[in-house]
């Protein structure tokens, strides 16, 4: 066995594509190695700016034979009544290119049958290669692809070598005008020239002699050595930024770390805006000392070891120094004006297309969080801020530090909410109301921010719905999923217990004055919506997919209830009888449906009706049992709530050996139907069993 080395020699790729590519690369060389029946050991993959490479250990050096057995015609056409073969089983073994002397008979249990084992002998691993690698090649997917000269291919950037080895031996074929081989080569500037490889075995090596870590772990590893190492001479410490640190070493062949300084008096600006001018055009590390205070310090990564890094930190420097210039100039204008001053250019500002301005969705912000101030019972003071909040929560995004460094909008929104004298709530609101940014990010820590969060990200999916901008498959440009993820999520940090529908409700008819039946139709599948985003988390958490089903069946409104419900139904779950308690629900929930279709059940129950001890058993159990289930519900007990509901499991076992529920006499049967039809409604306050599986 050998290993097996595809290295692709391209211009400088994005850095964001690296990784991805990788993967991709991978996993079509996986499957079309599996394909071609070729057995091989572990890949690891290899990348810089100016390659994308896999290693395989241990690939065979030829495909695995595949034996089949093929039938052919029966016993009694393939042989005449001399027992010789006939034609149709000759020209059976001929299709089949096997001798006639391989044809051989068995018992199918449908009859004896002529048939013959085939056995394809395995191709040379080398021969398969030369097909299998360009077309691995080719089918990496990027997010863009470039043509270059006259050729018909496309790569993310133009390819300028191939090296291809399996051991020894070149694995020789042709991508577009460029011809494998047994060349690498090393880093573009400290040693530029071609480097021969006699097998895989030498590439890291080779490779590292020549100022190139392709393994990017390693590179990540001596990246983050060598700044830890760098700070610590100025008795500081970088901040952790693991977004930069990916993005750097995507950037680079061989790291060269350098520290720089920047005036003091730059200092006197907010931190955020320093960081980001460092991280977001220069992809500089920004440092700070033991009480976590920046220091008039920075890291820049190089990709070439100069041999006087002293005066690559002076380039470094009279860049940063002009990049923190315009971020002051930016700054200091801004001031000059009020939130409220900037608020008044909204209307400017798109929001989407066809959802009108910026200053328009500020407006239903606010209209949405007074209503849900007032559905949660917050006192008045809360919900001044959180109004307060609401009206100045966009205006930063026509400041002209927002407009140069987007990120930082809702951050330079609690900068210049402070610098104005709002109060530390109302400006932390104003930032925390983006908040998630992303999956498993920071919640806001505000009741005010919390609401406004909500509001905001309602009113963004009830007109993206309004307007047919709905998620679909992999494509979610207006980030819904996520927005859904923040509303399920708060409302679960701060236990809001407020009617989802009401706010679908109410957002809803800010965008459509009319209301009636459309805005009814859209509720529905907006709720659809995020009943689907709490199903995905509840799974997350380890909740059943049927107990998630059985529960959202019947709930989609207090989102902090639902959670409640989900997990006492998952508890009760564990319980050892509870497939024959789920058998009895399932099968009240089920006689139910069927009735609601064909019989009018009783609203009522008379209990003089009652004909067996076993009805009047259940029924004076079930007042009992809804009372305190009704009660441990409206104190969010819910896990008692199951463990009463699951009492009554034995009186309806009993109720269904000891009665027929469908009886001929017309008002007993109505009036059974009527005590079922109030257990299953009792039983709907948590769950719907019919869901359970069993």
């Amino acid at each position: 066995m050998n290993r097996l080395l595809v290295e692709i020699g391209t211009e400088e790729i994005p850095a964001g594509y690296i990784v991805p590519a990788l993967e991709s690369f991978k996993a079509v060389l996986t499957k079309k190695l599996a394909d071609a029946r070729i057995s091989h050991g572990q890949i690891t993959q290899f990348g810089t700016p100016r390659r994308l490479a896999l290693m395989v250990a241990d690939v065979a050096d030829k495909q695995s034979s595949l034996s089949e057995e093929i039938m052919g015609p029966p016993e009694r056409i393939g042989f005449d009544a001399n027992g010789s073969l006939t034609v149709p089983a000759l020209k059976f073994a001929e299709k089949i290119n096997v001798s006639p002397g391989q044809l051989q008979v068995k018992d199918t249990g449908k009859g004896r049958y002529l048939y013959a084992v085939r056995t394809e002998r395995g191709i040379s691993t080398k021969t398969l290669l030369k097909q299998i690698l360009p077309e691995s090649i080719l089918s990496i997917t990027f997010p863009k692809t470039m043509r270059w000269a006259d050729l018909k291919i496309a790569f993310a950037r133009p390819i300028h070598s191939i090296c291809a080895l399996l051991g020894k031996d070149v694995i020789a074929f042709q991508v577009g005008n460029v011809k494998s081989g047994r060349n690498s080569f090393g880093h573009r500037f400290m040693a530029p020239g071609k480097l021969t490889l006699a097998s895989p075995d030498q590439y890291l090596e080779t490779l590292t002699n020549a100022f190139v870590l392709a393994d990017i772990s390693k590179r990540r590893e001596k990246l983050l050595l060598q700044m830890t190492d760098t700070v610590a001479k100025i008795q500081g410490r970088i901040i952790p930024d693991e977004e930069l640190v990916d993005t750097v070493v995507g950037l680079i062949e061989y790291p060269a770390a350098v520290v720089g300084r920047f005036d003091d008096a730059f200092l006197s600006l907010p931190r955020e805006i320093l960081i980001t001018s460092m991280r977001v055009h220069q992809k500089y590390f920004a440092v700070v000392d033991d009480q976590d205070q920046l220091m008039p310090y920075f890291v820049a990564i190089n990709n070439t070891k100069a041999r006087d890094m002293a005066l690559v930190a002076k380039g470094h420097e009279r860049v940063l120094r002009a990049r923190l210039s315009d971020a002051r100039f930016f700054f200091d204008a801004d001031l000059k004006t009020s939130l409220d001053d900037k608020k008044q250019k909204l209307a400017s500002v798109l929001f989407q297309a066809n959802l009108k301005s910026m200053a328009d969705k500020t407006s239903r912000v606010e209209k949405l969080a007074v209503f849900l101030s007032a559905a949660l019972h917050l006192d008045l003071e809360t919900t001044a801020r959180t109004l307060r909040a609401a009206g100045l929560c966009k205006a930063d995004l026509v400041s002209h530090v927002v407009v140069e460094f987007p990120k930082l909008q809702g951050v330079m929104g609690r900068v210049y909410a402070l610098q104005q004298g709002e109060a530390p709530n109302v400006a932390a609101a104003i930032e925390e109301h983006y908040q998630p940014a992303y999956a498993g990010g920071q919640l806001p820590e505000t009741i005010e921010g919390s609401v406004l969060g909500i509001a905001d990200k309602i009113d963004s999916i009830c007109g993206c719905f309004s307007v047919g901008l709905i998620p679909t498959g992999a494509s979610d440009p207006y980030a819904l999923r996520r927005q859904a993820n923040g509303i399920i999520l708060i409302a679960l940090e701060n236990q809001f217990a407020f009617s989802l529908t009401d706010l679908i409700m109410e957002s809803l008819k800010l965008y459509d004055q009319s209301g009636g039946e459309a805005i009814s139709r859209l509720t529905e599948k907006i709720l659809d919506f995020l009943k689907g985003r709490m199903a995905s988390l509840l799974e997350a958490e380890g909740i059943s997919k049927d107990a998630v089903a059985a529960v959202l069946a019947v709930s989609s409104d207090d989102i902090p209830m639902i959670w409640k419900k989900a997990q006492g139904l998952q508890v009760l779950k564990t319980a050892p009888d509870f497939e024959v308690l789920a058998t009895a629900f399932k099968r009240v929930v089920n006689i139910i449906k069927k009735a609601d279709a064909s019989e009018t059940i009783a609203q009522t129950v008379n209990d003089s009706l009652f004909d067996h001890a076993s009805e009047s058993a259940l029924f004076n159990q079930y007042k009992d049992v809804r009372q305190l289930v009704l009660r441990h519900i409206e104190t969010g007990h819910i896990d008692k709530a199951f463990a009463d509901i699951a009492g009554l499991r034995e009186s309806v076992d009993r109720f269904f050996e000891d009665v027929m529920v469908m009886s001929e006499n017309r008002d007993i049967r109505r009036n059974r139907l009527a005590l079922l039809g109030q257990i299953a409604g009792l039983f709907a306050e948590l769950a719907d069993f019919s869901k359970i599986s069993t």
